[in-house]
């Protein structure tokens, strides 16, 4: 008999998913930019949207349609260029930037405020202490549902509910006008706000981790596995909607009591303090350690689960060692930590942008093979014009390409790409289909 989930499971699946994405850049990022946005809030907050919510979304669809792997996303890829994209995007949302940056986040946030005498060694220690409590929770992947499912996600909802009610009922401001970018650019510029949070590179991963941890329910039918994929898809992309929205709000609304901060976490802060007096951070310290530390064993389990696939280390022990990793590299600090991320998402999410794209209209192929090479190749040398530029280097020579001044010269040279790929190319013989699910 086909095994399925229960309602409540198939729910607590979703709240899990939403965890795991809701994190620390989810969080810093939309008041700042919902600040700046000012009258021209629905445009930036809409291009946020776009790639802060309906990528990830698309993400997960497309991991649904591969079949539920890594595998079945880059079947037509050189195994080596796969592996390599794969490692590339796991050490990105793992060690080296998004999980050290739920440590450094919850730290600054969450706990600083409450220390007299703040110092790099009480960051040292805050270190060392939540990731060792994201390990435990990584520890057991199959309990992952019950853990953060069933607990600690219907526990981060009800207090951001709690937020979001009162900044609609009670704003402390009015909404100001657009400051530098979002005077003439808003929704490329909020569009481009939302590569920060990362989901389009976790969507792909997560993907992975959640196959998993539907399986560990005794899910074995494939097309039943990708089905309820793809509700924790949406149920997260609800989650994740609901709480961009409120936090937009929130910073649009917030000039008159953290004008100019240039932080969202310290505008986030002042404004829960206005709201909420004395007890105010204590909410703050709620949201942010629960939204932290879910999406730091999200990752920590992802990555684990990945590169046990690729060496004789167990999965156990690679949780341990990026745990390990996670903690020292988080005491670099915030603003260096998100300064050296931002030429790397440049480089890399206009590629995972470009597979996404590929995985959804691969059947209509002639020829998916060099479809995929083609397309990829495209979109990396283009999209390091951008990363280019935003290393001061001078690339005036390419300001002719529609988007360039936006930061987004790949996406013309990528859709050509794509465009030509579908009726060019000839025939690939029949390759074998087996990660592929029709929904």
């Amino acid at each position: 008999m086909k095994k399925t989930l229960k309602i409540t499971d198939i729910i607590a699946l979703g709240f899990m998913t939403f965890a795991f994405f809701l994190g620390a850049g989810n969080i810093i990022f939309p008041p700042l930019a919902g600040q700046l946005a000012g009258d021209n809030m629905l445009p930036a907050m809409s291009g946020f949207l776009v790639t802060a919510v309906g990528l990830p979304l698309i993400g997960i669809i497309a991991v649904a349609i591969a079949g539920g792997g890594w595998k079945g996303l880059t079947r037509d890829l050189p195994s080596k260029v796969a592996t390599l994209m794969a490692v590339l995007i796991f050490i990105i949302i793992g060690p080296a930037f998004a999980a050290p940056r739920t440590g450094l986040v919850a730290y600054e946030m969450a706990v600083k405020p409450f220390i007299t005498d703040a110092s790099q060694t009480s960051l040292t220690i805050f270190s060392i202490l939540f990731f060792a409590v994201a390990l435990f929770f990584a520890w057991s992947r199959g309990k992952l549902i019950d853990m953060i499912g069933k607990f600690l996600t219907p526990a981060l909802f009800v207090v951001l509910t709690v937020l979001a009610i009162a900044v609609f009922v009670n704003p402390q401001g009015t909404i100001v006008a657009a400051q530098g970018d979002y005077v003439t650019q808003a929704f490329t510029t909020g569009f481009l706000e939302g590569y920060n949070t990362m989901d389009t590179f976790a969507a792909l991963m997560f993907g992975m981790l959640i196959v998993d941890v539907i399986r560990s329910k005794g899910v074995t039918d494939d097309k039943t596995t990708c089905t309820y994929l793809i509700y924790a898809g949406l149920i997260a992309a609800a989650g994740l909607a609901f709480v961009y929205v409120s936090l937009f709000y929130l910073g649009a609304t917030s000039s008159s009591i953290a004008a100019g901060v240039g932080n969202g976490g310290t505008i986030l802060t002042t404004y829960v303090m206005a709201l909420f007096g004395s007890t105010g951070q204590i909410i703050l310290s709620a949201i942010v350690l629960l939204a932290c530390l879910t999406t730091a064993i999200g990752l920590i389990s992802a990555c684990a689960d990945y590169f046990s696939t690729l060496t004789p280390m167990s999965y156990k022990k690679w949780a341990v060692l990026l745990a390990v990793v996670c903690a020292v590299v988080a005491n670099v600090g915030l603003n260096m930590l998100i300064t050296l991320s931002v030429p790397v998402l440049f480089a890399l999410y206009p590629v995972a942008i470009a597979l996404v794209a590929l995985t959804l209209i691969r059947k209509w192929l002639p020829n998916p093979r060099l479809a995929y090479r083609v397309v990829l190749l495209v979109s990396f040398i283009f999209s390091m014009i951008d990363v280019a530029k935003y290393l001061k280097f001078d690339m005036s020579l390419f300001s002719s390409l529609p988007l360039f001044n936006y930061g987004m010269a790949w996406v013309l040279p990528t859709l050509i790409a794509l465009i030509v790929t579908r009726f060019i190319g000839g025939k690939q013989p029949k390759d074998d289909d087996k990660h592929t699910v029709i929904i």
